[in-house]
């Protein structure tokens, strides 16, 4: 009995971060997934290093999108979600 309450404050901590920061970063992260499988052809996205376009190609992994300047291949992952969902709303 007195062991547990030795461990109990750390047990307790590791319950708090796991709440308030694994579970989170799980959830954003399953959330980016879904936005990447759910991209098709002619959706209007921002890039991570804000470079906007419009998907012309889409590719397993890459993605090509069109932009004022030409056409640029990236990875799927440089996508960002906020921003591309922000650009949708307007």
């Amino acid at each position: 009995m007195e062991q547990i309450k030795q461990f109990a404050p750390f047990i307790l901590m590791f319950v708090v971060i796991y709440f308030f920061m694994i579970r989170p970063q799980q959830k954003k992260a399953k959330q980016e997934k879904t936005f990447e499988s759910e991209l098709k052809v002619g959706d209007r996205i921002i890039t991570k290093s804000g470079i906007h376009g419009k998907i012309a190609e889409l590719g397993e992994a890459t993605v090509v999108i069109e932009t004022m300047s030409g056409k640029l291949k990236m990875e799927r992952s440089a996508i960002s979600m906020e921003m591309s969902a922000t650009l949708a709303k307007k």
